[in-house]
């Protein structure tokens, strides 16, 4: 094993990021109690916590990239120390400095983000096909709102999905939105996590500068993911907007009357909470509201929900490195989504949806259950 001895660079970034955060960590150890990974496997969270106090971190250690991010173990943690900036120190001397190794499948995403602005790798000029036949305008100073579909809901088929029923609900709703144009670029919420600071940084200059230009105000997201780095870091760099997720309008907007949800849909439906909305940002209600306003459909919950929800396991760049199959969180959440009898696994999150749909797939249950996007369900209740 390769200790890396501190270096003056790898302290410097360790200070800056997770400095006073690591002071103090006083070791109890449950931050590995509760962490997801050892639901499955075993992972030390506090021994790598441990080894970062001290410097002594094994940057070739497959465990630094780990960690998802989920925030089971700030929430449990008794002096709060924030596990996941720590995580991003750590992965950025790896990236940033080259004191390890970054795998292979996270540097591919890396260049792709860089050069075409999506982790897909997909033509940026072809961003906003998907809406081609929608009748959606693009968004012009002036309009109400912006509405952002994340990378995955730009490019991958079955993520498209939840964009367009999106589209279809604010044009019932007779909301004032636009699209973006094919210049913007990815949020960059999870490279960051990831350790790529300075492509995050460049990332979000370009978002903001188009945003400027636009005179964006309000943006309305389906990506949780992009609901955090919108409204909680990209007013690091000078970007200040009202940031709304779907979830939250849908529910206002059906509050207030404007959506008539009629159509019964007849299903058992589960709820799974997406990290990024619910640790991250307390957001837990407003999905369970919506599903209830929809006739016929039988909400149940999973054993563990809310606060104490199972990630799915695709956070903070984990979407995008191999995962054994018997070692992804997402097999294990949609275990428990069969275990209370439901037909339907609702969610809310691209990666979410990425991460349960392979899932159906490899344990051969596409028969017994599917992955819908909360905004696909309420689009066929109206």
């Amino acid at each position: 094993m390769q200790v890396i001895a501190p270096m003056k660079e790898t302290t410097d970034i360790l200070v800056e990021e997770g400095g006073d955060i690591l002071k103090m960590c006083y070791q109890c150890g449950l931050c590995t109690g509760v962490c997801p990974w050892n639901q499955l496997t075993t992972f030390e969270l506090r021994k790598l916590i441990h080894k970062t106090q001290l410097g002594t971190v094994d940057f070739e250690d497959e465990e630094v990239w780990r960690c998802v991010g989920c925030k089971a173990c700030v929430e449990r943690c008794p002096r709060g120390v924030d596990v996941p900036y720590i995580m991003r120190a750590i992965r950025r001397v790896i990236t940033e400095i080259g004191a390890g190794a970054v795998p292979q499948s996270l540097r591919v995403t890396e260049k792709n983000i860089s050069a075409v602005g999506n982790p897909l790798g997909e033509p940026q000029e072809k961003r906003m096909d998907w809406a081609k036949d929608l009748g959606v305008k693009t968004f012009t100073t002036g309009t109400e709102i912006l509405y952002f579909p994340c990378c995955y809901q730009t490019y991958d088929p079955p993520a498209q999905k939840a964009a367009r029923a999106t589209v279809d609900i604010l044009k019932k709703a007779n909301v004032d939105f636009g699209i973006p144009d094919s210049n913007v670029v990815c949020c960059g919420e999870s490279i960051r996590k990831a350790g790529a600071e300075g492509l995050f940084q460049r990332l979000a200059k370009t978002n903001i500068d188009i945003f400027a230009q636009l005179g964006v105000k309000k943006i309305l997201v389906t990506s949780p993911h992009c609901y955090h780095t919108f409204k909680d870091e990209y007013p690091e760099l000078g970007g200040n907007y009202e940031v709304v997720h779907l979830s939250q309008y849908l529910a206002e907007l059906i509050t207030e009357g404007r959506l008539k949800l009629t159509k019964e849909i007849n299903k058992k439906v589960t709820y799974h909470d997406s990290c990024c909305l619910g640790r991250w940002q307390g957001i837990y209600d407003e999905h369970r509201e919506i599903l209830s306003s929809i006739p016929g459909i039988e909400f149940v919950e999973m054993r563990d929900s809310r606060e104490y929800a199972l990630c799915c396991g695709g956070c903070a760049g984990r979407l995008w490195l191999e995962t054994k199959k018997g070692e992804r969180m997402s097999e294990l959440r949609l275990e428990q989504a069969l275990d209370v009898g439901a037909s339907t696994l609702a969610i809310s999150c691209p990666y979410c949806m990425a991460n349960f749909n392979d899932s159906v797939v490899t344990m051969d249950k596409a028969d017994v259950i599917d992955v819908r996007d909360i905004s696909e369900l309420v689009a066929e209740a109206l």
